[in-house]
C-alpha cells in the first residue's frame, strides 16, 4: 500500500467498506490526530494577537480602533493564505506540507517575542501581525488533506473533529494568557511557551503522517471550483458561520474592555468560554449533518444565530454585561455548530452534482473529491474574510458611537441573508426537467434536501 520511502500511500479507496474496515480507518484516524495537533497550534498562533492586545495597556499608546485594525490585518492574512495552503497539499503531499506549515509558525512567534514591549511603533506591530496570519492557513491545508482520507459517509464527523480540534487552539491560548496574567507574567512568557510546541508538532507530523498519491488538486480543479456557483454560495454561508467564530474570537475581549470597562484579567476570565464551547461543538454540527442533512442543520442554525444576535443588540444597548456575555457565548456555540454542518455540505454538493451529470461509481467519487477539495480552500478563505469584516464593523461602530451595538445590527441583517440563501438554494425543491424535456418528479438539485448535504 505504501511506496516512495514509506510515507506515500499509493492505493487509497475509503469508499470500499472492506478496505476501510481492514486498513483505511486506522490510517485515516492516525493522520487525523496529528493533523489536528498541527492545526490546533496554527490557530493559537493565528489568534495570539487577540490575547496580546489585552496585555497592551496605555503605555503602548494604542487606541481601541488601533487594536481592532491590528486584529483585522492578522485575520486578513490568515484568510488570504488559505488559498495557496489548500493546493500545497497536492504539490507537496499532506504529510510533507504539514511539516513545513508547522515549522513556519516559528517565524511569527519569534518575531512577536522580539517586538512585544512598550515603545514599539504601531507599524511594527502591524508588520508582525501580518506574519501571524500564516497560522490561519493551516486550517485549509489540513481540511483538504483530511477530506481525502475519509469516505463520504464519515466526512461530517471527520471534518468537524478536524476543524473543531483546530479551533480549540483559540481558547487554549486565551486560557494560557489567563494563567500567565494571573501569575503576574508578561506576553513574552506566553510566546515562549509556544516555540517548543511548534517544534513538537512538526516532528510528530514527520514521524506519523502520510501522503496520498491520489490527491491531485491541480490548477484545473481550482479553476473548475472557482467557476462553480456553489463554491461562492457556500462561501457566503461560511462567512456567517466561521467568519463569525474567528471574528468574535479576536474581538470579544476588546469589546469587553472598550464597552464594559473590563481589565485585561477580567476580560481574560471571560473570553475563552465562547471559543472553547464553539470549538467543542463543531464535531456535533458535522455529526448532526451526517444524520439529518447539512442544509437543514445550517438553516435552523442561522435562525438561532439571528435570534441570539437580536438579544445581543438589546443587551449591548442596555449595557447589561451578564446578558451580553451569556448570549455572546450562545452565539459562539451556534457558530461552531454551523461550521460543522456547512463544511459537511461541500463534499455532498459536488458528489451529487457528479451524479446529476451522469457520472457513476468511482468516477462520481473522484469528481466529488477533486472539486470539494479544491473548493474548500476558496470557501475557507472567503469565510475567514468574514472575521475581517467583523473586526472592521466593530472598529467603525466604536468610532461612531462608542459601542458595538451598530455592528450587531449589521450582523443580524447578514444572518437573515444567509438563512434565505440556505433555504432558496439547498432546501427548496424545484421541478426539474428530465433529459427528454418533459416535467419530471421533484429531484434533488446539487444536493438539495439530500441527507449527505
Amino acid at each position: 500500500m505504501k511506496g516512495r520511502g514509506g510515507h506515500w500511500i499509493e492505493h487509497w479507496d475509503p469508499e470500499d467498506e472492506t478496505f476501510w474496515r481492514e486498513t483505511g480507518e486506522r490510517t485515516a484516524r492516525r493522520n487525523l490526530f496529528f493533523s489536528v495537533l498541527s492545526e490546533h497550534i496554527g490557530f493559537s498562533v493565528w489568534t495570539m494577537w487577540s490575547v496580546l492586545v489585552l496585555f497592551m495597556g496605555p503605555e503602548y499608546g494604542l487606541t481601541p480602533a488601533d487594536k481592532f485594525l491590528l486584529t483585522s490585518v492578522v485575520t486578513l492574512v490568515g484568510a488570504v493564505v488559505r488559498v495557496p495552503y489548500t493546493f500545497a497539499v497536492a504539490v507537496f503531499g499532506g504529510r510533507n506540507w504539514t511539516i513545513v506549515s508547522a515549522g513556519l509558525l516559528l517565524v511569527p512567534t519569534v518575531a512577536a517575542f522580539a517586538v512585544m514591549e512598550p515603545g514599539t511603533s504601531f507599524s511594527t506591530f502591524l508588520l508582525v501581525g501580518l506574519l501571524a496570519g500564516i497560522g490561519g492557513g493551516n486550517f485549509a491545508s489540513s481540511m483538504t488533506n483530511i477530506n481525502a482520507f475519509f469516505p463520504l459517509r464519515k466526512k461530517g464527523w471527520a471534518l468537524g473533529l478536524n476543524a473543531g480540534g483546530g479551533n480549540i487552539g483559540v481558547p487554549v491560548i486565551q486560557l494560557a494568557a489567563l494563567a500567565i496574567i494571573g501569575a503576574g507574567g508578561g506576553p513574552r512568557v506566553l510566546l515562549g511557551v509556544y516555540v517548543p510546541l511548534v517544534l513538537v508538532a512538526a516532528v510528530l507530523a514527520a514521524r506519523f503522517m502520510d501522503n496520498l498519491t491520489s490527491v491531485r488538486n491541480d490548477t484545473g480543479a481550482a479553476k473548475d471550483a472557482a467557476r462553480d456557483a456553489h463554491t461562492w454560495i457556500m462561501s457566503v454561508l461560511y462567512i456567517g458561520t466561521f467568519g463569525s467564530f474567528i471574528g468574535y474570537s479576536f474581538a470579544f475581549g476588546q469589546v469587553l474592555q472598550s464597552q464594559f470597562g473590563r481589565s485585561p484579567l477580567q476580560a481574560a476570565y471571560l473570553t475563552f468560554i465562547g471559543p472553547l464551547l464553539g470549538s467543542l461543538v463543531r464535531p456535533l454540527g458535522g455529526r448532526l449533518a451526517d444524520r439529518y442533512g447539512g442544509a437543514r442543520i445550517t438553516l435552523w442554525n442561522f435562525v438561532a444565530m439571528a435570534a441570539a444576535t437580536a438579544v445581543l443588540v438589546t443587551a449591548s444597548a442596555a449595557g447589561s454585561l451578564a446578558l451580553f456575555v451569556a448570549v455572546f457565548v450562545v452565539l459562539f456555540v451556534l457558530s461552531g455548530l454551523g461550521n460543522g454542518s456547512a463544511f459537511k455540505m461541500i463534499p455532498g454538493i459536488f458528489r451529487n452534482k457528479a451524479l446529476e451529470m451522469g457520472l457513476e461509481g468511482e468516477a462520481a467519487v473522484a469528481y466529488g473529491r477533486r472539486l470539494s477539495g479544491a473548493s474548500m480552500g476558496l470557501i475557507g478563505a472567503v469565510g475567514a474574510l468574514g472575521g475581517v469584516a467583523v473586526n472592521l464593523a466593530f472598529r467603525q461602530s466604536f468610532l461612531s458611537s462608542g459601542s458595538g451595538t451598530g455592528a450587531f445590527v449589521a450582523f443580524l441583517a447578514f444572518y437573515a441573508v444567509c438563512l434565505a440563501v440556505t433555504w432558496a438554494v439547498y432546501l427548496r425543491r424545484p421541478v426539474v426537467r428530465t433529459p427528454d424535456g418533459t416535467a419530471g418528479p421533484e429531484r434533488v438539485k446539487a444536493g438539495v434536501g439530500h441527507a449527505e448535504v
